[in-house]
Formats: C-alpha cells, structure tokens, sequence
C-alpha cells in the first residue's frame, strides 16, 4: 500500500473565491479518481473572508483533503490589502507545498490566489500546470495577473482554441499547451442536459422574469463602483425583472458593490430581490438556468451562460476581448442608456428562447469534460 501511495503524483490545486471553486470541482473529482495521482487542496483568499460567506465551509463539506487554509486578504477594501494578501499568501502556500511534498501545483485563472500559488510554486521548484491561461480580458488588472502566471506555469490548459493560438504567440512551447474546454461547462452541461426543458406553457408564461445579477469591481475606487453598480440595478428594476443578486468578489472596490446592493434592497419590494453572500456550485447553476438573463461583468456571462442559452448582458470594461461561448452576449457601456438598450435586445431572446425551449449548446469552450482531460495529461506528463 505505501508503495503504492509513493509512487503516486502529488498534485496541489489552490482555490481562493467561491467561482473558481465552483470551477474547479470536476478537475477535483477527476485528480481525486486517478490512480496515478494524489489530489491535495489548499484553500485561501475569499474563502476564508464572512464577509463573503467563508465559502472554506462548502470546500470542507464537500470532502477534500485540504492540507492547508492560508490567509490572504483582510476583506477590508484598503487600497493595500490586495498585495499584502498576495505576500501572506505566498508565504502560507510555499509552506504548506514544502511540508506536504508536493510535485505540481494547479491554479485557475487570474486572481492574486493563483499567482500565489503559482510565485510560492515556482520558487520551490515545483511544477506549475495553469487551467485558463491565454483568455483576454484587458479591462481589468487581473489580465495582467494571468498573463504572469502564463509566464510562470510550465503547463497551460486553454480552454479554447483561440486563448491556445495566443499562448503561441506569448512564446509558450507547442507540446506545453492542451486545449482542454472550459471546466466551468462541465458540471453545467451535465445539469442542464438532465433538466426537463422549459416548456412554452402557460405556466412558465406566469412566471415572473427573473435577472441573475453578478457584478465584480474592476479595482477602481469604491464610489466608482458603487455608482455603477446602482444603474445596473435600477435599470433592471425599472425592466420589471425580479432580481438573483450574488455578492461581488473581494477585489478592490467591492464595498461600493455591497453598498449599492444594499441600498437597492431597503428601496426594493422584498418579493423582488433575493440577494446571496455565495452559493454553492450547483445552487447557481439552478440559478443561471432558470434566469431569463444574466445581468453584470462575470465571466460566467461570457463562458457559461451562452453554452446553455441563457443571454447576457456584460456591462462595462471588465470582460471585454473575452471570447464568447456563443450568440447573446450583449455589451453595454456602464451608463443607464446603455445598460436599457442592451437589456431590452436581451430580453428578446429571452423570450424567443421560452418558445423554443430546450437546451442549445455551443461548442467554443468545449464539451464539458475538460476535468477529466486535466488529470489524464497530469497523470501522463
């Protein structure tokens, strides 16, 4: 048995926010299922934070074998507490690899809680292996943060062709690079797929029209924030929608995000919003399928929502360049004209949706098995 476990890879997935959790479950799942791997989880950043449902609890739930909980962020919105969580963070991370004898270490995305990871990573000489790696987001400053770890990882998985062609371009070798989809889809089309289509009926014509609403800060100041996040929600209050809203994230900024909500919910009929510190993976699934559109600036607008049909409205700077998972993506510059128009365009197809029913999948992002891909090339690199 213990040489059995020996000879096993050692593979350390950092998660920091509630989302890339949410997408890395099923690589988790698949590492966890290897034979030829060991999964270790180190878990930081947001999910250690109340103020945004210290989603640690969910990731212990769930039943991974975390080998440690760093702390990054205060949570307090200070204009430092981005770099001197991400200084906690490499320290904490580079402890805990060093003391669990880890050989690669996966991180997601662009956040401070990746290159964290992948800093503390690289100065242990440990292999880095980066999932996402190559999208374009150039109006946030995360962009620059992917773009690093790009430069730090010796193993990239793209989630489309098209961020693979750009990894190329950044001088990324070819036989580095595994166009894996996105792992967000895969648990996402596996729910759908099992969902009973909505049906044109006249029941689903009395249900109320319902805007998931997600909205992250781009770094700006929290009054910048908190003014654009206001007309988001007026102008689809104004739209007659009931109103999904999820917390922002932890960057700088986001206690303008959390004003704005709150100021939104004293003005609101309770029957019309529902607001949520986090939710579990599944929980916003449920969520994002039953919307009738996704209303804000994550990328879960750009990748997730267009794969099952759900349109979308992106507001502002945050996501643009990002590759479209397919049609019904809509744009909007963060004025309340904007805002009305591209809502209204989305709501349309919203309603042509309804009649058609049935799932519409895109194929941009893959086909909802990137997991079990990461942890097969893992097992044989």
């Amino acid at each position: 048995m213990s040489g059995g476990r020996a000879a096993r890879q050692r593979v350390a997935v950092v998660t920091g926010t509630r989302a890339e959790y949410g997408l890395l479950r099923s690589t988790l799942a698949a590492i966890r299922a290897h034979p030829r791997l060991e999964l270790q989880v180190i878990v930081c950043g947001m999910h250690l934070l109340a103020r945004f449902g210290r989603t640690l609890r969910e990731v212990e739930r769930d039943g991974w074998p975390i080998i440690a909980r760093v702390r990054m962020q205060r949570g307090d919105d200070s204009p430092t507490d981005q770099a001197e969580g991400l200084a906690r963070g490499v320290r904490g991370i580079a402890r805990a690899l060093h003391a669990a004898r880890t050989a690669t270490v996966l991180v997601l995305g662009d956040r401070i809680e990746a290159l964290a990871g992948a800093l503390a990573a690289v100065t242990l000489g440990i292999r880095v292996a980066h999932v996402h790696g190559g999208d374009v987001a150039p109006g946030d400053f995360d962009d620059a943060v992917r773009d690093a770890i790009t430069q730090l990882a010796d193993l990239h998985f793209p989630a489309s062709r098209a961020a693979a062609r750009r990894l190329a371009r950044m001088g990324v070798p070819r036989d580095r690079v595994h166009v894996v989809g996105a792992p967000g889809l895969d648990r996402l089309l596996e729910l759908a797929r099992a969902r009973p289509a909505r049906r044109a009926t006249r029941d689903a014509a009395a249900r109320p029209r319902t805007a998931l609403v997600v909205y992250h800060p781009a770094g700006r100041p929290a009054a910048i924030e908190r003014r654009a996040m206001e007309s988001l929600l007026n102008v689809v209050a104004a739209s007659g929608l009931r109103r999904v809203i999820i917390y922002p994230n932890s960057d700088r900024g986001h206690s303008g995000v959390v004003a704005a909500i709150r100021l939104h919910v004293r003005r609101s009929q309770r029957c019309d919003v529902v607001v949520h510190r986090s939710l579990p993976r599944d929980a916003y699934i449920a969520a994002l399928l039953e919307a009738d559109v996704v209303v804000g600036n994550s990328s879960s607008g750009i990748i997730e929502a267009p794969a099952v049909g759900t349109p979308a409205v992106d507001v502002g700077d945050r996501q643009r360049g990002r590759l479209h998972g397919g049609p019904g993506v809509f744009h909007a510059a963060e004025s309340r004209g904007a805002i009305a128009a591209a809502l209204h365009r989305a709501l349309r197809r919203a309603d042509a949706r309804r009649r058609r029913g049935g799932l519409r999948v895109r194929g941009v992002y893959g086909d909802g098995r990137a997991g079990e891909r990461i942890a097969r090339i893992l097992a044989g690199s």
